[in-house]
């Protein structure tokens, strides 16, 4: 028979013990709408942060692969362009908004130039724009879906 705590972190998404013993996360058990936009929360210190953007990077890195990661540090974009609308490109940067750029004589597919999508919950951003690299790259139409355009450029929320 399980323990009362053990059962109370099953059922509200604290940490639990995976077959192997390791942490289990469960983000989407959790709410993070009371977190300031930059945070990870209370209980995250600055060990965890220092290790979350480490292990970001790694992520990040294996993500892109090694010429990609090599463009995203020398020039601080990487650019995508669009396979549903010609003449369109993506420009995505570490912790800003999607930039739209469109080849001289189109029309943009939106009002504004910048896309704002920020994630669930509290990422690092350099992870978090290897999730958004993904999506642009593979399921374009649900960037098209969910992204809100924006007058103009700004840092996301819910990374760090």
């Amino acid at each position: 028979m399980p323990s009362l705590d053990a059962l109370w972190r099953w059922l509200f998404g604290s940490d639990a013990d995976g077959a192997d013993g390791a942490t289990l996360e469960r983000p989407w058990l959790k709410r993070w709408d009371h977190l300031p936009k930059r945070s990870a929360g209370w209980d995250f210190s600055t060990a965890d942060y220092v290790a979350a953007r480490a292990r970001a990077g790694e992520v990040a890195r294996t993500t892109l692969g090694e010429e990609a990661w090599a463009r995203l540090e020398r020039e601080g974009y990487l650019e995508l362009p669009s396979r549903i609308y010609p003449g369109v490109t993506y420009r995505l940067r570490v912790g800003r908004r999607i930039e739209v750029r469109c080849a001289p004589g189109v029309k943009p597919p939106w009002i504004y130039p910048y896309l704002c999508i920020n994630p669930t919950y509290p990422l690092p951003e350099v992870e978090f724009f290897a999730h958004l690299y993904l999506y642009v790259r593979d399921r374009e139409e649900d960037i098209i879906r969910v992204a809100a355009p924006q007058p103009w450029d700004q840092t996301l929320g819910r990374t760090f």
